[in-house]
């Protein structure tokens, strides 16, 4: 397992497990200056979206990088915003255009918008079909709405992106999608800060020698997840990537598990506003 190890989404795409969010990264110097670092130190999975705001600089990024672009690995998702008024196929190009790409490797929709996330799908499907998606996927879907999509849809997301970390551990919603072999990824997997001085992983990582950032991380991609942790500072990104060298055994892995308190540092999927 190194940077690089990839788990094989349910339509045979590799997606690299360990990626760079890029939530709250300001378009300009400091995108751009994080992705091409994240690129320098390996990574060949890069996730943005539309809401963010800096899909161009992530584009920009990628294309100075040099590296040929079916190394890389984009996921960009279709906003809220979009679905209510029924735009989905062109905010798909418009991210297209941003990105400056071809294609797209893994389309999502952002949040379980009650307005239309079916016909929206619908639209998603028919992008993929014609090979401009290489995977399309859903984010923030708790199991009913998945149940809704499921009624109209002919293809199986490939993903579920969602809150996860030590203090959300949603074990109930990842083993549902897991059985309906729905890949499963984590934002916020650090909880946007917040468990970086949890005594018990303060702990760990000076037994360990890794930071706590590492710790957490190690935890995400030996649950079996996708894990994109976001920074914009050029160390941090470098030591959220150094988690490959070191294992947690069974009962570390436990004791993170026990610190679930069902706690959200963003909205949740049955109860948002925008």
């Amino acid at each position: 397992m190194d940077i690089r190890t990839t788990m094989k989404l349910n339509n045979g795409v590799d997606i690299p497990q360990l990626g760079l969010g890029v939530f709250l990264s300001e378009e300009g110097e400091e995108t751009y200056n994080a992705v091409r670092w994240a690129l320098d130190a390996g990574y060949r999975h890069i996730d943005t979206a539309k809401v963010y705001g800096n899909e161009a600089s992530v584009g920009r990024a990628v294309k100075d990088s040099g590296i040929p672009r079916e190394e890389i690995f984009i996921t960009t998702k279709l906003w809220n915003s979009d679905i209510r008024d029924g735009v989905q196929e062109k905010a798909f190009y418009d991210s297209l255009d941003r990105l400056g790409c071809d294609y797209i490797d893994l389309y999502l929709i952002h949040w379980p918008v009650r307005e239309g996330y079916n016909e929206a799908w619908k639209t998603m499907e028919s992008l993929y079909e014609k090979k401009l998606i290489r995977a399309i996927g859903i984010s923030n879907f708790n199991p009913h709405h998945y149940e809704t999509l499921m009624k109209d849809a002919t293809v199986n997301p490939a993903v579920n992106q969602i809150e996860l970390h030590p203090f959300l551990t949603q074990k109930d919603v990842v083993s549902y999608f897991k059985n309906k072999n729905v890949a499963g990824e984590s934002w916020s997997p650090l909880g946007r800060g917040e468990l970086l001085g949890e005594p018990e992983i303060v702990k760990m990582a000076a037994r360990l020698g890794k930071t706590p950032a590492q710790i957490i991380i190690r935890w995400h991609l030996q649950s079996g997840l996708i894990v994109i942790p976001k920074s914009a500072h050029k160390s941090r990104i470098i030591e959220n990537a150094s988690v490959f060298d070191f294992s947690l055994t069974e009962e570390q892995m436990a004791n993170i598990d026990a610190l679930n308190k069902d706690q959200r540092t963003g909205a949740s999927p049955d109860n948002f506003s925008f």
